[in-house]
């Protein structure tokens, strides 16, 4: 089956986020993408839309089950399905277990540069953030685990988030290093967050290891987000799940979303999420070769033309983070720069801490047309310096 990946689409005018620029402007920074999400879901929605009642929501085993078979099909991992708690998002979920089961001044470790909106999820309820750098060697990042190790070790820090797979660095982290995190998580008594709502957004052939799969143990001392909603690019729907297999974490962490009010659905939510996961595979593979061939044309491109802009290898994720440090040690400056000379808004890498002062985070989940114009402002912004 063909998708089209290629029309642009006026996203102006419609209360986007992402879209409310000014003219000539171009964002390319927050995740989400300019392509309509797959043909069942809004056929799905057009169905609910029709019926024309949207009144309050339940959650019928339909939407835990069609997470079970879909992380079964993917991931051939047999998922609890009573264990799936609806969230309204991930991000909401964080906020609401760091609350739940962490308590005020406690330490939540993150791997930095990592997605920015840990930062608030942390320091917004009082809790203190923990870095462990991750170690650039000037093409790629690793984990430094006796750094890590220390922080863990440190009596006040409880939990660790995971971002699995790495945004912004596109990492997908292999089975040996989530089982070293999670040998040392277990050691200190941190609990495991795992951010994995990227999980399916891998290059073709490549799949990512859920956290929960490692080994029973892990399973026992880890909650995990996920979500259709970057996948299916359904993001204002609002829908996503936390998945806990231990009894008595999965209590609290029910506990805790429905006292914060973010486990009730919308209309939309679980039409969509039961569409995407049933019927979404094809569109979703489609994408993601797709969303390859755009990281290839990104890497030819700057070889090129800005061969002094080096971009970190991603196996997942449509963000690339893109090495600025032969122009800049301060990216929230050259980002602003960029902005004003061209109108192409990417997103300073100051904003994910670690060695971030030296990078972008470019959005490339738009069509190819979209994409070169957005690498031609780059080049013509970095030429005219």
């Amino acid at each position: 089956m063909q998708f089209d990946f290629d029309t642009l689409i006026d996203r102006r005018h419609t209360n986007s986020l992402k879209w409310d620029v000014a003219n000539g402007e171009l964002p390319m920074w927050v995740a989400d993408m300019d392509f309509r999400t797959s043909p069942e879901i809004i056929e799905a929605l057009k169905s609910r839309v029709e019926h024309g009642i949207y009144g309050y929501a339940t959650i019928p085993d339909e939407w835990n089950q069609a997470y079970v078979s879909w992380w079964k099909t993917r991931y051939h991992i047999d998922l609890i399905a009573d264990r799936l708690v609806f969230c309204t998002g991930v991000v909401p979920a964080i906020s609401s277990i760091i609350r739940k089961i962490t308590t005020p001044n406690e330490n939540v470790l993150i791997q930095t540069p990592v997605y920015n909106i840990f930062f608030n999820c942390i320091l917004n309820n009082g809790r203190r953030v923990v870095e462990s750098p991750l170690v650039y060697d000037g093409r790629h990042y690793e984990i430094d685990f006796e750094d890590l190790e220390r922080k863990l070790a440190n009596p006040q820090t409880t939990v660790m988030i995971l971002c699995n797979p790495h945004n912004p660095i596109g990492k997908v982290w292999n089975r040996d290093t989530l089982a070293r995190i999670g040998a040392l998580c277990l050691k200190h008594h941190v609990i495991v967050i795992s951010d994995e709502i990227h999980c399916d957004l891998t290059n073709p052939g490549i799949t990512n290891t859920p956290f929960v799969s490692i080994s029973p143990e892990c399973a026992n001392n880890c909650i995990t987000c996920m979500a259709p909603t970057k996948t299916f690019n359904i993001a204002g729907l609002q829908t996503a799940a936390v998945y806990v297999p231990n009894p008595q974490l999965h209590h609290k962490v029910w506990r805790g979303l429905n006292t914060d009010e973010v486990a009730e659905p919308n209309a939309f939510a679980i039409d969509a999420t039961i569409a995407a996961y049933r019927k979404g595979a094809p569109w979703l593979d489609a994408l993601r070769q797709y969303l390859y061939d755009n990281k290839q044309a990104v890497d030819e491109f700057l070889s090129f033309n800005l061969p002094n802009v080096h971009c970190i290898a991603s196996q997942a994720t449509y963000l690339l983070w893109l090495d600025v440090s032969a122009y800049t040690d301060d990216s929230h400056r050259f980002a602003n720069e960029i902005r004003q000379k061209t109108g192409l808004f990417v997103s300073a890498g100051t904003e994910y801490g670690g060695n971030g002062a030296k990078f972008l985070r470019l959005n490339v989940a738009c069509p190819r047309a979209t994409l070169y114009d957005g690498l031609n402002r780059l080049k013509r912004a970095i030429i005219q310096r």
